[in-house]
């Protein structure tokens, strides 16, 4: 089983910063990739921001220029900026792992991080 422990949510103003963080643990061989996601109340959870290999990235095109993704080892970390009380969502941590044995990858989800964005 794989844990993903997600941090970093919160309440801001707009305009304000956040970092969120979503560390994975547990039996995996490797984590192919990893990224963010968001619902909004009433909204399709959506993509946010996704890292491959540890390098290449791709965003959600409302965030781009406002929100980096990175990764260090089996963290991944979001920083988002220029906050808006449209990014308003709980957060979603989400890892592709390849298994100790076999070949079949998995996908894990954390349990969310609420973001709210409000004056």
């Amino acid at each position: 089983q794989v844990q993903l422990a997600e941090s970093g949510g919160g309440l801001v103003q707009p305009g304000g910063s956040l970092r969120l963080s979503c560390a994975a643990s547990g039996s995996f061989s490797s984590i192919t990739d990893m990224g963010w996601y968001r619902q909004a109340p009433g909204k399709e959870r959506e993509l946010v921001a996704r890292i491959t290999g540890g390098v290449s990235t791709n965003y959600g095109d409302s965030v781009k220029g406002r929100f980096t993704i990175s990764r260090a080892g089996n963290t991944v970390y979001l920083q988002m900026n220029s906050l808006k009380s449209e990014d308003t969502a709980v957060y979603y941590c989400k890892a592709r792992v390849m298994p100790v044995v076999g070949i079949e990858r998995a996908v894990y989800w954390g349990q969310g991080t609420h973001v709210t964005v409000s004056s």
